[in-house]
């Protein structure tokens, strides 16, 4: 099988292409790339040939502790032989645009490290407590948190410079458009965050607003902010397994709580038509929140008196790669996956009197990062299995790092 979707980005009549041609296949070989320029619109394509790899991420997909980075290389063909100035486009900006392309076809933006940069060009995304969405939850400038180094925190890959969000032209992207977060607390934060920045780009600030009035997204729900100038919208789904919660008769006349695993959650029907969707989900599979895996996990009418938790969570996620691939146009909709997002415990877990209070400073010492997470492995397998291009944001060694993160004891106002 094998798909097709184009990204295009226009600014002053300067337009850049991207166009991604999908081949479901075997892994660890280059991706070759064809360019060719458009006189009529200035743009540039990149279209992988023959891919021998199934999904890949915004640069690549593989492993965190993979040493076998996919590369992107030209394939053998004429366009091969001429230089890099004529391939560029003329316009500056579209100039610069193709640079950045260049730079970035060989780089996993996923690998480096985070370096404190309190320069002019590195400037908060939105002053500190000013953004009205954040819950007061998460708000740990507001809540009192003394220290400030964590704001000036700047992610910078290994081999490569990205370049940093412009507002107003990801609203531009938006123009129209869907995007929806789907998962757990953790995308809620994301989607929470983004939210606060584009917003922080707008004048007039009445013109970005929740769809129902909400203020506060820790319930279960569908959340909605709508950019009215833009008619565009960025939303949140939660769906903290992405498979359907269920209860079902237990042998008391009761109703026993239940994890469908061959059903995705019912919310999907409100997403289905999205442009832009990113999933999640991790945190919420441990032994707490599922029973510690006994008469919990259900497919069909059989309800598993025990089963692993990487078994459950790889049926789940095989029934969210179906329902993917046999309900999402790739022609129209882009998917991406958000990786597990590590935390920081000492002494117990969340519940158990763990705590991750006092560090004000990332990781920089590779030994005590964790373990690759088991649970990342299984969703690199399914993703490589679809037919559906899926984008994998592999954030996990780059959260690994963020020690110093966390709301931690900020979650409540300081007395």
């Amino acid at each position: 099988m094998s798909s097709k979707f184009i990204f295009n980005y226009t600014q002053n009549n300067q337009t850049i292409s991207f166009e991604y041609a999908h081949q479901n296949q075997t892994q660890n070989s280059s991706i070759p790339v064809e360019e060719t320029h458009k006189n009529s619109t200035n743009s540039v394509q990149l279209k992988p040939q023959n891919s021998t790899m199934t999904n890949f991420s915004s640069v690549q997909l593989k492993p965190q502790n993979s040493t076998n980075p996919v590369q992107l290389k030209p394939q053998n063909s004429t366009m091969t032989n001429f230089s890099s100035d004529q391939l560029k486009p003329q316009n500056t900006t579209a100039t610069r645009k193709f640079s950045l392309i260049e730079n970035l076809k060989s780089c996993d933006i996923f690998n480096g490290r985070w370096v404190l940069d309190d320069s002019k060009q590195n400037p908060a995304a939105y002053e500190p407590g000013s953004c009205p969405f954040l819950d007061d939850a998460f708000n740990c400038f507001k809540n009192g948190r003394p220290d400030s180094d964590y704001l000036k925190l700047r992610w910078k890959p290994h081999g490569c410079q990205i370049p940093r969000l412009k507002r107003q032209d990801m609203l531009e992207m938006l123009r129209g458009k869907r995007l929806v977060f789907v998962g757990d607390s953790l995308n809620r934060n994301m989607w929470e965050s983004l939210v606060c920045t584009l917003s922080n780009s707008l004048t007039d600030k009445s013109k970005v607003f929740e769809v129902s009035g909400k203020r506060e997204f820790r319930t279960q729900g569908f959340y909605s902010f709508r950019f009215q100038d833009y008619n565009c919208s960025v939303e949140f789904i939660r769906s903290p397994f992405l498979v359907q919660e269920w209860k079902m008769p237990d042998m008391v006349g009761g109703r026993k709580e239940t994890l469908r695993l061959d059903l995705l959650q019912k919310s999907s029907l409100k997403y289905q038509d999205a442009d832009i969707l990113i999933f999640n989900t991790a945190h919420w599979w441990t032994h707490e929140k599922t029973s510690q895996g006994k008469d919990y996990y259900q497919v069909g009418n059989h309800v598993y008196h025990k089963l692993d938790m990487a078994e459950a969570y790889t049926k789940a996620l095989r029934t969210w790669a179906q329902w993917v691939d046999s309900n999402i146009d790739p022609f129209r909709t882009r998917v991406f996956f958000r990786g597990y997002s590590a935390s920081h415990f000492r002494g117990g877990q969340w519940n158990a009197g763990g705590s991750c209070d006092g560090e004000t400073e990332p990781i920089k010492n590779d030994h005590y990062l964790e373990p690759y997470p088991q649970m990342m492995s299984i969703l690199e397998t399914v993703i490589k299995e679809m037919k559906t291009p899926v984008f994998y944001l592999n954030i996990t060694r780059m959260t690994d790092y963020r020690k110093d993160a966390h709301p931690s004891i900020f979650r409540e106002p300081a007395t």
